[in-house]
C-alpha cells in the first residue's frame, strides 16, 4: 500500500519503488571536482522560456543566451557575468522561427542561436569524458538533476558511485537542462532562474 512520504509535507503519496528511487537520489553527494558552481546558486531570471549556447571570441569561455518574457540576456558561464541584455528585442524570439533560433546579442551579434526551452529544442544530454546528466521526477511534478561520469548508469548497482543529484526543482516549471557543444558547461534552467556549473579542460 503506498503511503506518504516524509519529511515534505507536501510530498505526493508514491510506491515503494519510488520512495526508494527517492530516498537514494536524496543521499547522493553534491556536485563532484571538476565541476563548481558559476553563480553560487541561481540566477534569478523571471519568465524565462529558454536558452541557447555560444562560445566568446575574445575569451574562449561559453555564453549562454537567456531568453524570457523580459527580453534577451547573454552570461560568461565561467564568471557568471551578465555581458549583454536587451529588454526589448525587435525580434519575436525562437517561437516565430522554424529552427527556434533568435539572434545573438553581446559578442555574438549578428549571428543567430538555437534555443532550448519552452517551445521545444533540446541541450546535449553527454558533454564528453563520461559525463552525463538525466532528469527523473519520482515525486512529479518536482524534478530531480543527476550528474554521472559513467556514461548514466547511476540506476544500476551500487547505485552509490559514481553520479550526484546536482539540482532538485521544486519551485519552478523545468524549461530544459543539458551541457555546452564544448561540454565544459551544464546548464538548468527553470521558469524563474538560471543554474550554472563550469569545469576546465
Amino acid at each position: 500500500m503506498p503511503r506518504k512520504t516524509a519529511p515534505d509535507s507536501d510530498a505526493p503519496i508514491l510506491s515503494p519503488y519510488q520512495e526508494a528511487l527517492r530516498r537514494r537520489l536524496l543521499a547522493a553527494p553534491v556536485v563532484p571536482a571538476p565541476w563548481r558552481s558559476v553563480f553560487g546558486g541561481h540566477a534569478a531570471v523571471g519568465g524565462l522560456t529558454g536558452i541557447g549556447f555560444g562560445v566568446d571570441p575574445g575569451t574562449g569561455h561559453d555564453l549562454v543566451m537567456v531568453v524570457s518574457h523580459a527580453g534577451y540576456g547573454v552570461f560568461d558561464a565561467v564568471t557568471g557575468e551578465r555581458i549583454a541584455r536587451d529588454s526589448d528585442p525587435e525580434d519575436d524570439g525562437p517561437d516565430g522561427t522554424p529552427d527556434l533560433s533568435c539572434p545573438w546579442i553581446g559578442p555574438l551579434a549578428g549571428r543567430r542561436v538555437r534555443i532550448a526551452g519552452l517551445f521545444g529544442g533540446g541541450l546535449h544530454s553527454t558533454g564528453g569524458d563520461g559525463w552525463t546528466v538525466d532528469v527523473e521526477a519520482p515525486d512529479w511534478p518536482h524534478h530531480r538533476v543527476l550528474l554521472s561520469d559513467n556514461g548514466g548508469n547511476w540506476h544500476r548497482p551500487p547505485h552509490t558511485e559514481g553520479w550526484w543529484h546536482v539540482l532538485h526543482s521544486t519551485w519552478s516549471t523545468l524549461r530544459t537542462v543539458g551541457f555546452s557543444p564544448s561540454g565544459r558547461t551544464l546548464a538548468v534552467a527553470t521558469s524563474s532562474d538560471l543554474t550554472l556549473w563550469t569545469r576546465s579542460g
